[in-house]
């Protein structure tokens, strides 16, 4: 009789407590966990482990303990970490829309007019419209090719002034060289004049720019928990960026004057100012250009195009300095094509497969961005099975996606081949390479950036034998990188140019 009284009670006490149970973790079911990482500390989180000189480092080794997707505590911020092909492809295609945002950050906000250009603009329809533009009137393939005088010009001033070191035994520095060139180019395309023989106007200028670029990487706290502006303040942080941004600004509006002074000499191409002015004064966009506007979208095509193209081709020439073999060979594809030319131009680039894998190469083990420009999520979603709340900070991290051993054979060598039976390129399709981003928030200008970089490249190549300064030998040239959106080499290469006697 007890038995029987039980056993239903029993019963009904099981199903109670796995009903407590289900409701209890209903939510747990609806609502996936957000990916694993590191524990942090109360308000700063996990800011105090990192150090933003090796971040990349710092982020591959802990995706070596918590996989390809982590999440990280930035102060108050929440972060996730994205470390395969894989994974990138599922953010940066599959999820491109929910993470199309930027997070606002100080030193980027305040240079860049509050976001008034491309790169740190948030996602809505002014960005929209701003893209457009610069696609259509600043990098499209005509604009690009209006200016390959100027690119030939310079690269040829690059070459006499290299010849001139070489008949004197004297050392390059291709380091300043490159970046010399590379904003020399970008100013005369985009100011119409060129800063490199103007006294005093090239010291003002490239300081200028230097410290831009730094302001650029800064941490400030405030972006991280903002009730400690203070600190930044003590600092001298703000200070010092309020600096850069007014003598940048009187820069932009010195050179919009220019541009507007009836008297201007006309070039015989328009540069990438009057382009922007005639657009402005045109009133025929869905946006009001103003002048905020554009100099925001100069800063821009003045970072962007001289970072990245003087880095890159820094890298190239260390790359090929420490791999013999593949010197020669790109050496002797170059000179087979322009042979007894003093000059390569961009239709002789096009001849050069070989070249251009080494280029490919160059980008895979060398990223001019070894962490993508951060991106922010717009809303909610879930990747690999993870829920990522809106307005999380998203790292691509390029580096260790160009080194996955999944996707490429002895990943850590500098194997240009592996690209000549490949359609794997840089230009955002392909997952596993991806230097100048993919998606709605990629770099746009990648075809300008590419032009420079394979002329400077192919014609250092075609006119010059280069060695190591005396006493030095290839394991001496380290590979070690500045703190920044653009990694540039931390000691300059410095290499002995030998002109060939037959050019």
């Amino acid at each position: 009789m007890l038995s029987t009284i039980l056993l239903p009670l029993v019963l009904c006490l099981t199903l109670l407590v796995l009903l407590l149970f289900f409701i209890r973790n209903l939510r747990t079911f609806k609502n996936p966990p957000l990916p694993p990482g590191p524990k942090g500390l109360p308000i700063i989180g996990n800011l105090h482990q990192f150090d933003s000189s090796i971040l990349y480092l710092q982020l591959w080794q802990l995706s070596k303990k918590y996989g390809p997707i982590f999440s990280l505590q930035l102060g108050l911020r929440p972060a996730i970490v994205v470390s395969s092909p894989k994974l990138a492809k599922e953010v940066l295609k599959n999820h491109d829309l929910e993470f199309s945002g930027r997070p606002k950050l100080l030193g980027q906000q305040k240079l860049s007019y509050n976001g008034s250009e491309i790169a740190f603009s948030p996602y809505n329809e002014y960005w929209r419209q701003i893209r457009k533009i610069c696609v259509v009137h600043i990098f499209s393939s005509k604009r690009v090719s209006s200016f390959s005088s100027i690119r030939n010009c310079e690269v040829k001033q690059m070459i006499k002034k290299i010849s001139g070191h070489a008949s004197s035994s004297g050392v390059t520095n291709l380091n300043e060289l490159l970046m010399s060139l590379s904003s020399t180019i970008m100013c005369r395309v985009a100011f119409g004049r060129r800063y490199e023989d103007e006294g005093s106007e090239k010291s003002r200028f490239h300081v200028l720019l230097n410290e831009l670029q730094a302001m650029m990487s800064t941490f400030f706290v405030s972006d991280y928990i903002p009730f400690t502006g203070w600190i930044d303040k003590l600092k001298g942080l703000h200070a010092r960026l309020e600096r850069n941004f007014k003598e940048f600004d009187k820069f932009y509006q010195e050179v919009i004057d220019e541009h507007m002074d009836p008297n201007r000499q006309q070039m015989e191409e328009h540069d990438m100012v009057d382009v922007l002015l005639q657009l402005k004064n045109d009133r025929s966009l869905s946006i009001d250009l103003t002048y905020d506007h554009i100099k925001g979208v100069l800063m821009d095509i003045l970072v962007a195009g001289t970072d990245t193209t003087a880095a890159t081709s820094v890298w190239a020439m260390t790359a090929l300095i420490k791999n013999p073999r593949v010197m020669k060979k790109v050496q002797e594809e170059i000179r087979n094509v322009g042979g007894t030319k003093d000059f390569l131009d961009e239709d002789d680039v096009q001849k050069l497969s070989y070249f251009k894998a080494m280029i490919k190469e160059t980008f895979r083990l060398y990223p001019p961005a070894t962490l993508l420009v951060p991106r922010e999520s717009n809303e909610e979603c879930i990747i690999h099975g993870y829920r990522i709340p809106a307005k999380t900070i998203l790292y691509v991290n390029a580096w260790v996606i160009h080194r996955d051993p999944e996707s490429w054979k002895n990943p850590q060598e500098f194997i240009p081949e592996r690209f000549l039976d490949s359609d794997v390129d840089f230009r955002g399709q392909d997952f596993q390479l991806i230097p100048f981003g993919t998606g709605r928030r990629s770099c746009p200008g990648l075809p300008m950036a590419v032009v420079i970089l394979e002329l400077v490249l192919a014609n250092l190549l075609h006119s010059f034998d280069w060695e190591l300064p005396q006493g030095m030998i290839k394991e001496d040239i380290d590979v070690q990188v500045l703190p920044g959106l653009t990694q540039h080499k931390k000691n300059d290469l410095c290499l002995c140019a030998k002109t060939r006697s037959h050019i």
